[in-house]
C-alpha cells in the first residue's frame, strides 16, 4: 500500500500542474502589468538574441582549438614513442 505522505506529494503536483489552466492565472497573464515596454526593452531583446546567437560560435570555436590541441598533443606522443 502506499505511503500517506507519497500520495500527497503526488496530488500536490498535480494540482500544481493543472494550476496555469485556471482562469484567475490566465487572467494574470493577460494583463499589461507584466507588459511594459520601454525604450530600453528593445536592446534588451538585441543583447538576449545576439547572445543566443554568438554563444553556440564561441563554443564551436573553443571546442575546435581544444580538439586540434589534444590532437597535436596525441601526434606529439606517438612521434616520441619508438
Amino acid at each position: 500500500m502506499m505511503n500517506a505522505t507519497i500520495l500527497r506529494k503526488l496530488w500536490l503536483r498535480c494540482m500544481l500542474a493543472l494550476l496555469p489552466l485556471m482562469p484567475g492565472t490566465a487572467l494574470a497573464f493577460d494583463s499589461y502589468r507584466y507588459l511594459h515596454v520601454t525604450i530600453d526593452t528593445i536592446w534588451y531583446i538585441f543583447v538576449f538574441l545576439l547572445l543566443i546567437l554568438l554563444v553556440p560560435f564561441i563554443l564551436m570555436a573553443i571546442l575546435y582549438w581544444w580538439t586540434l590541441r589534444q590532437r597535436k598533443l596525441e601526434r606529439e606522443q606517438s612521434e616520441a614513442e619508438p
